[in-house]
């Protein structure tokens, strides 16, 4: 199936092409090359792992808050009875954006060097570190005279680095970067590990190849049975992707308990699997099924980088309808978002409409980015339908319109936590664990570190921001379920007790420490 067409499946796996508005031009190899040549030429590159193989298998690398969506699981009632088994019983019954100048990054050599080995290290704690630049002595080409011990020391080191780049003193950056080179490693402390792919962020920023490493990244992927290892990985050990689901799935099954005829419009589908319990769920209402239709949409880039899965999604929910004996209907969508039409969406008379968007939202450009804003274009889309629930799932994180500099902080800040809690599940020494953070971390550190304008696609708002948007394009919030509040507890209770979950505004966050880092909530 091309990626230049929409196919629609239905329960029997048909398709029905739509003409895309948007054709896409697969990433061709010229560029594969290129990184795998630049590979070969640095073979400390943090990169060059995935670039290794003489074969590039098109495949998308999901975002850390995406990747669940798109894992194909071994077993779906395994699954069901895993991940969310709790829920299905209750289911019956404007922040300030910071403006700096921008200084321009120059043009200098790639790639860098890289430290496997770990450094010394000191607490596992991270601490988020005042708005400021520490000042290293640094004497000609060499690097600090200061010794480095500590992670505390490693993350104003890494806060240096920025500081230099942003200041356009090049000298002092390149000084500093050696030197944070001697002390990070994918097998070290959280600070180190995260470091690893800061610093190399932070050189593509400084070489203008952001764009280049990002792209690439997003359409290569390991194989079959080691991707679904990562993503599988990474859902069992991070309860981020579980919050989110759950979220969406209590406040959909809530909101569309009475009605007969429900139509879910996923704009992050991947392979369906956030859906399973939710329509167990459903076929156990006392009074009967509903008819469900789920339309699912997905870029055409990842469609195609993933090897197209459409069709494994509709056989997925076939299975599922046979199973429970729900009558399922599914639709697939290979478009941008932007381009998501009412002709498209063929919403029927007397259906109760849910829309959910789980971490895609902030890949959509804003007035910041492009005049006609097509941010809350979308959402005033989605209220023209007056849809029974949108269910919007995020992270907590202020990176869209902030310059450079403090949007490195936040970056540092916000996943200086989620390393660290990688750490609660998986030793820092299992190889598992450094194919997770590669493959399903780093694209997006690099986005937002070394990318500008249409080419910096990850774009975060806190949740009073979104509460803002979604209040001015009509909405009004939708109530969250307590019970799922108190299951989403007694699940965070069995990863560590350093997670948190608040009710702060009408929506659920959920954060590490005093850290938050992920927003749910719903709307009408």
């Amino acid at each position: 199936m091309g990626s230049d067409h929409f196919h629609a499946y239905r329960l029997t796996g048909q398709p029905s092409p739509y003409s895309s508005p948007n054709p896409i031009t697969p990433i061709g190899s010229p560029l594969i090359e290129s990184l795998k040549l630049e590979a070969r030429n640095s073979p400390n590159c943090p990169f060059s792992t995935p670039f290794d193989s003489e074969t590039l298998s098109a495949g998308a690398s999901p975002s850390f808050f995406e990747a669940c969506s798109s894992f194909n699981l071994r077993d779906n009632i395994h699954f069901m009875k895993n991940a969310l088994q709790d829920i299905e019983t209750t289911l019956m019954a404007p922040d300030e954006e910071v403006s700096m100048p921008m200084n321009p990054p120059v043009q200098t050599r790639w790639p860098q060097q890289w430290a496997h080995e770990p450094a010394g290290s000191s607490s596992n704690m991270v601490q988020t570190q005042p708005v400021h630049s520490p000042t290293y002595g640094i004497s000609g080409a060499g690097t600090s005279n200061s010794s480095i011990n500590s992670n505390i020391d490693l993350k104003q080191l890494l806060i240096a680095c920025a500081s230099a780049l942003a200041g356009d003193n090049i000298n002092e950056f390149e000084n500093l970067v050696e030197h944070a080179r001697t002390l990070v490693s994918i097998t070290g402390d959280p600070i180190q590990r995260l470091g690893a792919y800061i610093v190399e962020g932070l050189v593509a920023r400084r070489e203008l190849s952001g764009n280049h490493i990002y792209r690439a990244l997003r359409c290569r992927e390991p194989e079959g049975k080691d991707l679904l290892s990562y993503m599988y990985i990474l859902y069992d050990v991070c309860p981020y992707l579980k919050f989110g689901y759950m979220a969406a799935n209590g406040a959909i099954a809530e909101a569309c308990r009475n009605e007969d005829w429900i139509h879910i419009v996923d704009f992050q589908i991947g392979q369906g699997s956030k859906w399973m319990t939710l329509l167990q769920a459903l076929a156990a209402r006392p009074g009967g099924p509903p008819h469900v239709r789920i339309t699912g949409i997905d870029d055409p880039v990842s469609i195609y980088a993933r090897g197209d899965n459409f069709e494994l999604v509709g056989k997925r929910l076939e299975s599922v309808s046979k199973m429970f004996k729900i009558p399922v209907e599914f639709k697939a969508l290979s478009v941008y978002a932007p381009f998501v039409t009412k002709e498209l969406l063929d919403v029927r008379p007397g259906e109760a409409l849910a829309f959910n968007f789980p971490f895609q939202l902030h890949h959509m450009p804003d007035e910041s980015v492009d005049v006609n804003n097509p941010r809350d274009g979308l959402l005033r889309l989605v209220k023209s339908f007056s849809p029974k629930v949108v269910t919007l799932v995020e992270q907590e994180s202020n990176t869209n319109t902030a310059a450079f500099f403090p949007r490195f902080l936040e970056t540092l800040d916000f996943y200086s936590a989620v390393f660290e809690s990688m750490d609660a599940i998986l030793s820092r020494d299992r190889k598992d664990r450094i194919n997770v953070e590669q493959h399903c971390l780093a694209r997006d550190i690099v986005n937002v570190i070394a990318c500008e304008g249409k080419e910096r696609v990850e774009r975060h708002e806190l949740f009073r921001k979104w509460r803002s948007r979604l209040t001015m394009a009509g909405f009004t919030q939708y109530p969250l379920s307590g019970y799922v509040n108190s299951v989403i507890r007694d699940l965070l209770a069995r990863y560590s007790d350093s997670y948190n979950l608040v009710e702060k505004d009408g929506a659920m966050l959920l954060g590490w420490k005093d850290r938050d880092l992920i927003s749910a909530s719903a709307w009408h």
